[in-house]
C-alpha cells in the first residue's frame, strides 16, 4: 500500500479500496449483469454499486482509558469505559489484552462499564472503539509488563533486561532462575508499595479510514415499481480484522439496516405534529426475508497506527446499501431517486413521469 494525499492534510498508509471494488465486482458478476436484464416477465434485474470510506474514531478528540490489573491467581481484570452495544468490543479488546499478555483470552476478565468507577472514555461512537480504545489496551499492557517483569527482576535477583516474559512464567536464560506469574502475583500482594496494575489513556491525531465496496443486484417490477433484493456483495477493507466473525456479522447487520432505510423505512408527522407511524404495524424494517442473498468478504490492509493493524468497521457498513440500490433503480428504469426511501410508489411515480 503506497500512501497517499487525502483529506484534511491526512495521509492513507493502508487503502484496499481497489481491492474492495475488484473483489465486489466478482462476488455480484458485475460485468454479466451490467446494467439491466429484461426477465421477460414484466419484471427487469439491474445491478447497482457504491464506494464509501469513514473514518477511525475523531482525531484530536477521542480519549479512551483502560485499567489492567493481575489478580492473585495469574489472572487479569480488564476495565474499560467503551461499552458494549452488541458489536463483540468486550471480546475484541479481551482478544487484543490476551495477545499482549501471552496467554489465552479466557484469562482476561472484563469488567462492564459502570460510569462511576470505569475509566473514562468517549463513548461507543464514532466508529472508535477498536481503534482507540485498543491503542489503549495495548498501551496499558505494556506498561503492566514493564511492571512485572521489574518486580520478577526484583524476585530473582537480576536486572529488567535479562528477564523474558513469556506468559505464564518469567525467567533468565542460560540458568535457572525462574518465577510463574501466578507466584509473581501472590508476591506482588505482600510487602510492598507498588501493585501490579496500570492505566493507559490513547487519542489519535489521525482518523485512518476504511473502505468499503458495496453491490446489489434488484428485481425490479416494471408494473408496480416493487424492487425486490436478490443479491448484496459486500468487500470491506478494515485494516486487519481483529475477530472476523463479529467483523462479519456486524457488517451484515450494517448492510441489512442500510437497506431498511432505503428502501422501508419513512418517518412522517400530521400536521398538528404527531407521527404517523409510531409504531412497527406502520413503520416497516427488513427482515431476513426481505434480504435476498448477503455475502461479505474482507481486503485487508494493514494500517500502521491501528492496534494490530486494524481500522473501524461501526459506521462504514451502512454507508453503501442507499446509493448502490439507487444506482441500481437507475439502471433498472431510468428513475434517479434522491430521497429516501425509495418506495415503489416513487419509483412508479418516477417512471410514470418518464413517459410523458
Amino acid at each position: 500500500n503506497v500512501p497517499v494525499a487525502s483529506y484534511y492534510g491526512e495521509t492513507f498508509k493502508s487503502v484496499g479500496l481497489g481491492r474492495c471494488l475488484q473483489k465486489a465486482k466478482e462476488m455480484i458478476g458485475w460485468d454479466e449483469k451490467y446494467p439491466v436484464r429484461d426477465m421477460g416477465n414484466g419484471k427487469v434485474r439491474a445491478v447497482g454499486g457504491a464506494l464509501a470510506m469513514q473514518g477511525s474514531g475523531i482525531s484530536g478528540v477521542d480519549q479512551a482509558a483502560v485499567e489492567i490489573r493481575l489478580s492473585d491467581e495469574g489472572t487479569y481484570n480488564m476495565l474499560i469505559g467503551a461499552t458494549d452495544m452488541g458489536t463483540g468490543c468486550d471480546t475484541i479488546l479481551a482478544q487484543m489484552a490476551a495477545e499482549c499478555l501471552e496467554c489465552d483470552v479466557d484469562r482476561i476478565a472484563v469488567h462492564g462499564v459502570d460510569t462511576d468507577v470505569s475509566p473514562y472514555d468517549t463513548g461507543s461512537y464514532a466508529s472508535s472503539t477498536t481503534y482507540v480504545t485498543g491503542n489503549a489496551v495495548i498501551k496499558t499492557c505494556e506498561t503492566l509488563k514493564n511492571k512485572m517483569i521489574h518486580l520478577a527482576a526484583e524476585k530473582m535477583d537480576c536486572t529488567d533486561e535479562e528477564v523474558i516474559f513469556e506468559g505464564d512464567r518469567f525467567y533468565v536464560p542460560d540458568s535457572e532462575k525462574e518465577i510463574t506469574l501466578e507466584t509473581l502475583a501472590t508476591a506482588s500482594h505482600f510487602n510492598r508499595n507498588d501493585v501490579m496494575s496500570a492505566s493507559e489513556s490513547f487519542s489519535s491525531p489521525v482518523s485512518p479510514p476504511p473502505f468499503m465496496a458495496g453491490m446489489v443486484e434488484i428485481e425490479l417490477d416494471k408494473a408496480t415499481g416493487q424492487v425486490e433484493i436478490i443479491d448484496y456483495a459486500a468487500a470491506v477493507d478494515c485494516g486487519t480484522p481483529i475477530n472476523e466473525n463479529l467483523a462479519r456479522v456486524q457488517t451484515e447487520g450494517g448492510i441489512v439496516q442500510g437497506i431498511g432505510m432505503a428502501l422501508y423505512e419513512n418517518i412522517q408527522y400530521r400536521a398538528d405534529g404527531a407521527m404517523i407511524n409510531n409504531s412497527f404495524m406502520q413503520y416497516k424494517i427488513p427482515s431476513r426475508i426481505d434480504m435476498g442473498k448477503l455475502r461479505v468478504e474482507f481486503e485487508s490492509a494493514y494500517e500502521p497506527t491501528g492496534p494490530f493493524g486494524a481500522k473501524s468497521i461501526g459506521e462504514i457498513v451502512i454507508n453503501t446499501p442507499s446509493p448502490a440500490l439507487a444506482n441500481a433503480i437507475y439502471n433498472a428504469c431510468g428513475v434517479r431517486l434522491r430521497e429516501l426511501p425509495m418506495t415503489s410508489e416513487r419509483i412508479k411515480m418516477g417512471m410514470l413521469k418518464l413517459e410523458k
